[in-house]
Protein backbone atom coordinates (compact mmCIF):
# COMPACT_ATOMS: atom_id res chain seq x y z
CA UNK A 1 0.00 0.00 0.00
CA UNK A 2 2.61 2.45 0.85
CA UNK A 3 4.53 1.65 -2.19
CA UNK A 4 0.90 2.61 -4.28
CA UNK A 5 0.38 5.82 -2.47
CA UNK A 6 4.89 6.87 -3.30
CA UNK A 7 3.41 5.60 -6.94
CA UNK A 8 0.49 8.20 -6.98
CA UNK A 9 1.99 11.10 -5.49
CA UNK A 10 4.94 10.71 -8.29
CA UNK A 11 2.43 10.27 -10.98
CA UNK A 12 0.66 13.24 -10.04
CA UNK A 13 3.26 15.22 -9.49
CA UNK A 14 5.12 14.22 -12.57
CA UNK A 15 1.54 15.14 -14.52
CA UNK A 16 1.91 18.71 -13.03
CA UNK A 17 4.99 19.13 -13.46
CA UNK A 18 5.11 18.37 -17.19
CA UNK A 19 1.56 19.88 -18.19
CA UNK A 20 1.81 22.57 -20.46
CA UNK A 21 -0.59 25.94 -20.27
CA UNK A 22 -1.73 27.78 -23.09
CA UNK A 23 0.22 30.95 -23.17
CA UNK A 24 0.92 33.72 -25.10
CA UNK A 25 3.95 35.84 -25.73
CA UNK A 26 4.89 38.67 -27.75
CA UNK A 27 8.98 39.53 -28.83
CA UNK A 28 7.43 43.28 -29.71
CA UNK A 29 5.77 43.82 -26.17
CA UNK A 30 7.11 44.93 -22.45
CA UNK A 31 5.58 46.79 -19.70
CA UNK A 32 4.63 49.02 -21.61
CA UNK A 33 3.67 50.28 -25.45
CA UNK A 34 6.46 51.77 -27.66
CA UNK A 35 5.53 54.68 -29.96
CA UNK A 36 5.47 51.99 -33.13
CA UNK A 37 2.27 50.36 -31.65
CA UNK A 38 0.99 53.40 -30.80
CA UNK A 39 -1.87 54.78 -32.06
CA UNK A 40 -1.12 57.61 -35.17
CA UNK A 41 -4.37 59.58 -34.81
CA UNK A 42 -6.96 60.54 -32.30
CA UNK A 43 -4.35 63.20 -31.15
CA UNK A 44 -1.41 60.45 -30.56
CA UNK A 45 1.36 60.02 -33.50
CA UNK A 46 2.64 56.55 -33.06
CA UNK A 47 3.27 54.28 -35.95
CA UNK A 48 0.15 52.50 -35.29
CA UNK A 49 1.74 48.66 -35.88
CA UNK A 50 -0.05 45.88 -34.08
CA UNK A 51 2.79 43.42 -32.16
CA UNK A 52 3.66 40.30 -32.99
CA UNK A 53 2.05 37.74 -30.84
CA UNK A 54 2.65 34.00 -30.81
CA UNK A 55 1.15 31.29 -28.72
CA UNK A 56 2.06 27.73 -27.68
CA UNK A 57 -0.05 24.75 -25.77
CA UNK A 58 -3.31 24.95 -27.84
CA UNK A 59 -5.25 22.51 -25.93
CA UNK A 60 -6.80 19.02 -27.74
CA UNK A 61 -9.78 20.15 -30.14
CA UNK A 62 -8.52 23.78 -30.94
CA UNK A 63 -10.45 24.77 -34.42
CA UNK A 64 -9.23 28.06 -34.93
CA UNK A 65 -7.55 30.93 -33.06
CA UNK A 66 -8.92 34.55 -32.24
CA UNK A 67 -7.20 37.70 -30.70
CA UNK A 68 -8.40 41.09 -29.33
CA UNK A 69 -7.00 43.77 -28.04
CA UNK A 70 -9.16 45.61 -25.26
CA UNK A 71 -9.05 48.43 -23.32
CA UNK A 72 -10.35 48.27 -19.73
CA UNK A 73 -9.92 51.56 -18.81
CA UNK A 74 -11.20 53.53 -21.62
CA UNK A 75 -13.80 56.57 -20.14
CA UNK A 76 -16.43 55.03 -22.01
CA UNK A 77 -18.34 52.97 -19.38
CA UNK A 78 -17.72 50.20 -21.34
CA UNK A 79 -14.23 49.88 -22.35
CA UNK A 80 -12.76 50.20 -25.79
CA UNK A 81 -11.81 47.55 -27.81
CA UNK A 82 -9.08 47.98 -29.93
CA UNK A 83 -8.83 44.52 -32.20
CA UNK A 84 -10.84 41.38 -33.21
CA UNK A 85 -9.64 38.93 -35.55
CA UNK A 86 -10.98 35.71 -35.85
CA UNK A 87 -11.33 32.35 -37.99
CA UNK A 88 -7.29 32.11 -37.98
CA UNK A 89 -6.54 28.48 -38.72
CA UNK A 90 -5.66 25.90 -36.45
CA UNK A 91 -1.67 25.26 -37.37
CA UNK A 92 -1.49 29.15 -37.42
CA UNK A 93 0.76 29.90 -33.77
CA UNK A 94 2.05 34.04 -34.83
CA UNK A 95 0.69 36.83 -36.54
CA UNK A 96 3.94 39.06 -37.58
CA UNK A 97 4.53 42.41 -36.43
CA UNK A 98 1.67 44.35 -38.68
CA UNK A 99 -0.70 42.17 -39.55
CA UNK A 100 -3.70 43.82 -38.25
CA UNK A 101 -3.50 46.54 -41.09
CA UNK A 102 -6.14 45.35 -43.44
CA UNK A 103 -3.88 46.99 -46.27
CA UNK A 104 -1.21 44.27 -45.69
CA UNK A 105 -2.95 41.22 -46.26
CA UNK A 106 -0.54 40.03 -43.75
CA UNK A 107 -3.26 38.54 -41.90
CA UNK A 108 -3.03 34.31 -42.22
CA UNK A 109 -5.92 33.22 -44.83
CA UNK A 110 -9.17 32.64 -43.89
CA UNK A 111 -8.95 35.22 -41.32
CA UNK A 112 -11.53 37.65 -40.60
CA UNK A 113 -10.31 41.65 -38.96
CA UNK A 114 -13.65 42.72 -37.19
CA UNK A 115 -14.15 46.59 -37.14
CA UNK A 116 -12.69 48.21 -33.67
CA UNK A 117 -14.43 50.91 -31.31
CA UNK A 118 -13.57 53.43 -34.26
CA UNK A 119 -15.71 51.76 -36.68
CA UNK A 120 -12.66 50.35 -38.76
CA UNK A 121 -11.61 46.91 -39.43
CA UNK A 122 -8.39 46.16 -38.32
CA UNK A 123 -5.72 47.18 -35.39
CA UNK A 124 -6.41 50.56 -33.55
CA UNK A 125 -3.42 51.13 -31.28
CA UNK A 126 -3.69 53.16 -27.82
CA UNK A 127 -4.28 56.39 -27.22
CA UNK A 128 -5.22 57.43 -23.79
CA UNK A 129 -6.53 60.55 -22.88
CA UNK A 130 -3.72 63.24 -22.07
CA UNK A 131 -3.49 63.23 -17.94
CA UNK A 132 -5.21 59.94 -17.51
CA UNK A 133 -3.83 57.30 -15.35
CA UNK A 134 -2.15 54.15 -17.23
CA UNK A 135 -4.22 52.41 -18.99
CA UNK A 136 -4.44 48.49 -18.93
CA UNK A 137 -4.72 47.40 -22.41
CA UNK A 138 -5.47 43.05 -22.79
CA UNK A 139 -4.24 41.60 -25.25
CA UNK A 140 -5.60 37.81 -25.46
CA UNK A 141 -5.30 34.71 -27.84
CA UNK A 142 -8.55 32.39 -27.88
CA UNK A 143 -8.23 28.72 -28.41
CA UNK A 144 -11.91 28.18 -29.67
CA UNK A 145 -14.54 25.17 -30.43
CA UNK A 146 -15.16 26.16 -34.28
CA UNK A 147 -13.78 26.89 -37.38
CA UNK A 148 -15.33 29.84 -38.20
CA UNK A 149 -17.19 32.32 -35.53
CA UNK A 150 -20.00 33.38 -37.42
CA UNK A 151 -19.19 37.30 -37.59
CA UNK A 152 -18.29 39.39 -40.79
CA UNK A 153 -16.44 42.96 -40.51
CA UNK A 154 -19.09 45.09 -39.15
CA UNK A 155 -20.09 43.07 -36.47
CA UNK A 156 -19.40 45.20 -33.44
CA UNK A 157 -16.89 44.44 -30.96
CA UNK A 158 -18.69 43.22 -28.13
CA UNK A 159 -20.93 40.75 -30.04
CA UNK A 160 -17.45 39.57 -31.38
CA UNK A 161 -16.37 39.47 -27.34
CA UNK A 162 -19.90 37.95 -26.51
CA UNK A 163 -18.96 34.60 -29.56
CA UNK A 164 -15.92 34.61 -28.49
CA UNK A 165 -16.09 33.77 -24.74
CA UNK A 166 -19.02 31.31 -25.60
CA UNK A 167 -17.09 29.17 -27.88
CA UNK A 168 -13.40 29.28 -25.84
CA UNK A 169 -11.69 26.14 -25.31
CA UNK A 170 -9.08 28.36 -23.57
CA UNK A 171 -7.88 31.53 -23.59
CA UNK A 172 -4.25 32.97 -22.34
CA UNK A 173 -3.81 36.94 -21.92
CA UNK A 174 -1.07 39.56 -21.56
CA UNK A 175 -1.60 43.28 -19.94
CA UNK A 176 0.79 45.87 -21.69
CA UNK A 177 0.19 49.54 -20.16
CA UNK A 178 0.03 52.97 -22.35
CA UNK A 179 -0.26 56.88 -21.25
CA UNK A 180 0.51 59.87 -22.50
Amino acid sequence: MKKFILFCVFAISYYCSSAQTFTLKSADLGGQFTNEFVAGNFGCNGQNHSPQLGWSNAPAGTKSFAVTMYDADAPTGSGFWHWVIVNIPPIVTELKRGAGDPEAGAVPAGSLQSINDTGAAGYQGPCPGEGEALHRYIITVYALNTDKLGIVTGTPAALSGYLLNKAALAKASLVVYCKR
